[in-house]
């Protein structure tokens, strides 16, 4: 594994600017999750560190070796799409051993043959290996996919949002199995996604992107609790915070716009008075929809609490955060 550093990096398409001046280590053995909605840049910076596409400024550095003139093949990167990406007239075993015996890699077939092993257990699938690759289910298909990129030794882990056609509870498992496979290997891997869950049950570091622009990078922790804006706010946490005028509260304000948590809303005897619009019981927790002089609340109670349509409550801010008008973060 190696430690890869963005030094201003760039790239645009024709008049799109994907990319733009991205500066970002990625520690050796850090799972980093780059966060974001579509067009956000994400597998455009993907496909910048494999060498798919070319800079157009900036530097990118393997292991301290600048990489720019590098082939995607010198790179020593290995790379998992959405699609499998699977050889289909090839048993699974065969489709993990295909990148070990490429012309490059050469691996010995003794040496392949444990590789391949050693990744179908961690995977737990060595009784698959037999397997043609059109015989198993996608959940299989992608932990093979993941695996032809396993079986190798790179410096680093490259993935395009892996699990984003799966249903929900092969996601859920997956995560719990890359995160596993990550504390095990103890890799460098970059994984690029949209879904919020992911990056904060998987990374050790999350970089928001914004129109191809780097806008916060720390711990998911620090993400969440510090935001450094409203976009970077709204892009962790579910239900989403709530974004409101400082004024609908009473007392002094560091701002003109507070956000608000949906645990970070307190319900009892003192406050403003909000009206229930509905709630919503999840098992874990009650989901409560609020208006407040105009302006929707979403907050959570305790699971057995339960307020009827048109309730009035009291409720008041906890923890809040301030943003300036156009959204950045008053600290």
């Amino acid at each position: 594994m190696a430690e890869v550093t963005l030094e201003g990096i760039s790239k645009a398409f024709g008049k799109t600017q994907a990319v733009s001046d991205i500066t970002m280590t990625i520690a050796d053995g850090a799972f980093v999750v780059l966060l974001g909605p579509t067009g956000a840049g994400k597998t455009t910076t993907l496909r910048l560190i494999s060498g798919l596409e070319k800079l157009d400024k900036g530097q990118i550095t393997i292991g301290g070796r600048n990489v720019g003139t590098e082939t995607p093949a010198q790179r020593d990167v290995a790379m998992v799409f959405q699609q499998y990406s699977l050889y289909p007239h090839m048993t699974v075993r065969d489709n993990l051993a295909f990148p070990l015996r490429s012309p490059i890699l050469k691996t010995p077939e003794a040496e392949v043959t444990e590789k391949v092993r050693r990744i179908a257990e961690v995977l737990q699938i060595p009784h698959k290996l037999d397997n043609k690759a059109t015989e198993l289910s996608g959940g299989e298909m992608q932990r093979v996919s993941i695996g032809r990129a396993l079986v190798r030794d790179p410096s680093i882990y490259l993935m395009d949002e892996p699990l984003s056609s799966l249903d929900a509870k092969l996601r859920a498992d997956l995560r719990v199995e890359l995160k596993r496979i990550h504390a095990d290997l103890g890799s460098t891997l970059l994984y690029v996604t949209h879904d919020q869950i992911e990056a904060m049950t998987m990374a050790t570091h999350i970089g928001v992107l914004e129109e191809g622009r780097l806008v916060q990078y720390g711990t998911p922790r620090e993400v969440y609790e510090n935001p450094a804006s409203i976009y970077v706010a709204s892009r962790l946490g579910s239900p989403r915070i709530n974004v409101l005028p400082s004024d609908l509260f009473a007392g002094s304000h560091k701002g003109p716009l507070i956000g608000l948590r949906p645990e970070n809303i307190r319900e009892g005897s003192e406050g403003v008075e909000a009206r229930v619009i509905r709630s919503e019981h999840l098992g874990d927790q009650t989901r409560l929809h609020l208006e407040l002089r105009g302006h929707a609340i979403t907050t959570v109670i305790d699971a057995h609490e339960d307020y009827t349509a048109d309730t009035t409550i009291k409720i008041s801010p906890q923890a809040p955060l301030y943003f300036s008008a156009d959204g950045a973060r008053i600290f």
